[in-house]
């Protein structure tokens, strides 16, 4: 017994010691070793991230600040800051060294609060005595240009990597991208009336962001400094153009496209020996679109009687307000919550919008960004041009089952539009096609978006201007500025930041408490509502009773006392009933969450100990 004693703690011992061991090893040689176990991949890098990591030049630091004691009374803040720390740390592994990670808890009043505060970090006011919850990101680079996220709001978690990423990204890439824009219509100002002497609002805020290049209407090249081509309207462009269009973009290139089967804000006239010809307000680039796999409509605008605007309008009996199907008030699911253009938008403002579609031999991927609902129709552009009464295109209106596509996004590989070289102005030209032809860029991956819009842009449509101590100040009705300054953004980040989705949310809803509580409001709900109305109407019946007394209501008649008495009792009686009610709403989430208490606290733990007792038994019984 002495010596199989000492054999068993010796034994105990040196499982302790290789413990200890295979811990300390551990440690050393595999903290790079992670295994992402959740349903939705949280916390596996996409392959966007991690080239982008990778590709680092200089050392970033980032600084995680949050305020883990003040914000330990807030569960959820919590968890999510969690998880933010641990994708974070994925961030750093997978960076090589080249993203330095530092976790800060900024406690009130302390040095590290003041430097949350000069970053521009955001804090949430946590209790009466003033102190402050910080819980964001600081991102600074070898040239000490910084990036923030003033704060993680749970509402953008499923945009959480690409939020971090765009800012690691941002450092890397510190100068400002170049937007080469080549547009018909006087976005840039001038003396007609649809350029009102001065830049467009949507101009001067890419300007903030971006530097601005006017490329003219008819470019023979493009600057290879241009990060993103922005082309608005173009009409009858030349070859020459639309080769340096094709070209810019096979190289692999993004670009932002505005066409428009109508547009309203171009100030093209009709010709003055024919003063009325219907003067060229459209565009399109049939031509590069057929290369691409894609094509917007002919002579076809989108209607939507779900999302039209409403405007003024002439009636029988004066000036009434209608709505005008082609002018659209874009909201909602038709705003694609999946891509990071369009997520974060509210409401988008479009004007006799084309329709957007994939061609059905074409293998690039459509992805539309915004789109109608169900209940829209392809309206002839012909008609729009004569008649403009909201009356009459309503009564006309058709709604079809299906959604229309407003704007989308292509990727995937194409061919050229122009394999034989770019196109010969004169006869010495033609000698050197050949010569060209052997530097065309044949095939490649293309990333554009297309808007079949260009009244988007437009002041009229999602700019009202106040005047303030006689400032005439922009105020924005509408998420267009927002749409077109995320569409550059993302473009100009590349390949890899556009390859970002959303992910799925950490969180996890109870849906069978969800379920049986919608299930209890449906049954109860009913009664409820009756019990309340009945409620209502005794207080109501008991006040005309004590207005109906003598001497103001101070003195009522036997009749009215007892009257009144019997409503007060009715009154009791209703509450009584509605609090039975409401209770009942909240039993069976109640009676859920006992039985979960029982099986988590009480049965796993008995369950336990039984198999340990059973163990021991069985040891013993083979010991005998």
């Amino acid at each position: 017994m002495t010596r199989r004693r000492i054999f068993s703690n010796t034994g105990l011992a040196l499982a302790a010691v290789l413990a200890m061991a295979v811990i300390i090893v551990a440690n050393a040689l595999l903290t790079g070793l992670r295994l992402d176990l959740t349903e939705n991949r949280l916390f596996t890098l996409s392959d966007g991230t991690v080239k982008i990591l990778r590709s680092l030049e200089e050392p970033i630091d980032i600084d995680f600040y949050f305020s883990r004691k003040t914000l330990a009374d807030y569960p959820l803040v919590m968890n999510y800051a969690t998880r933010v720390r641990d994708l974070l740390e994925e961030y750093a592994a997978k960076a090589g060294g080249k993203l330095r990670l530092r976790v800060i808890e900024p406690e009130p009043f302390s040095e590290a609060e003041d430097q949350a505060v000069a970053a521009g970090l955001d804090g949430i006011a946590v209790n009466s005595a003033g102190d402050r919850g910080y819980f964001g990101l600081v991102g600074r680079n070898s040239t000490d240009d910084q990036s923030i996220i003033p704060f993680f709001h749970a509402n953008r978690e499923a945009a959480l990597e690409y939020d971090i990423t765009k800012l690691i990204w941002n450092l890397a890439h510190p100068d400002k991208r170049v937007v080469g824009v080549i547009s018909s219509l006087p976005v840039f100002g001038g003396p007609v009336p649809a350029g009102r002497g001065r830049a467009w609002t949507v101009i001067e805020a890419m300007r903030e962001f971006f530097e601005v290049r006017n490329l003219g209407t008819q470019p023979e090249r493009i600057d290879e400094e241009v990060s993103v081509l922005l082309v608005i309207h173009p009409k009858d462009l030349k070859d020459h153009t639309l080769y340096a269009i094709d070209q810019f973009i096979l190289s692999g290139k993004p670009a932002l496209i505005f066409v428009d089967p109508l547009a309203e804000s171009d100030p093209a006239q009709p010709p003055p020996d024919s003063p009325y010809t219907v003067p060229d307000l459209d565009s399109d680039l049939k031509f590069l679109f057929d290369a691409w796999g894609g094509e917007m409509r002919e002579d076809k605008l989108a209607a939507d009687i779900l999302q039209a605007m409403r405007v003024q309008a002439q009636g029988q009996r004066g000036p009434i307000e209608t709505d005008f199907p082609p002018w659209l008030r874009v909201t909602g699911d038709s705003l694609n919550r999946e891509d990071f253009i369009t997520s974060e938008l509210d409401v988008v403002h479009l004007g006799t919008a084309g329709i957007l579609q994939k061609k059905e031999d074409s293998k690039v991927q459509f992805t539309p960004l915004i789109q109608t609902t169900a209940k829209s129709m392809a309206m002839e552009r012909d008609l729009l041009l004569f008649q403009r009464d909201p009356t009459v295109l309503l009564q006309s209106f058709e709604p079809g089952n299906r959604r229309l596509a407003l704007a989308a996004r292509i990727t995937g590989k194409v061919k050229t539009a122009y394999p034989d070289g770019p196109p010969p102005r004169s006869a010495e030209e033609e000698k050197r096609r050949e010569e060209a032809k052997a530097k065309v860029i044949a095939e490649g991956d293309i990333n554009v978006i297309v808007v079949a819009d260009t009244d988007i842009l437009t002041d009229n449509f999602w700019i009202r201007t106040q005047s303030f101590f006689g400032i005439e100040m922009p105020q924005a009705i509408a998420n267009n500025g927002d749409f077109v300054i995320n569409a550059i953004e993302n473009l100009a980040g590349g390949s890899d930041l556009v390859s970002l989705r959303s992910r799925g949310r950490f969180a996890r809803p109870f849906e069978v408490v969800d379920q049986i509580r919608l299930e209890a409001e449906r049954q109860f709900r009913q009664q409820e509502q009756a019990l309340q109305a009945k409620l209502e109407e005794t207080e109501r019946k008991i006040l005309e009773l004590q207005k109906e007394g003598s001497e103001g209501g101070l003195i009522l008649t036997p009749e009215q006392a007892e009257e009144l008495e019997r409503f007060r009792e009715e009154q009791v009686k209703t509450r009584r009933k509605l609090r039975n009610v409401q209770h009942e709403l909240r039993k069976n989430i109640e009676r859920l969450g006992t039985q979960l208490k029982i099986i988590n606290i009480g049965l796993m733990p008995a369950l336990i100990a039984l198999l340990a007792m059973g163990a021991g038994l069985y040891r013993v019984r083979r010991r005998a």
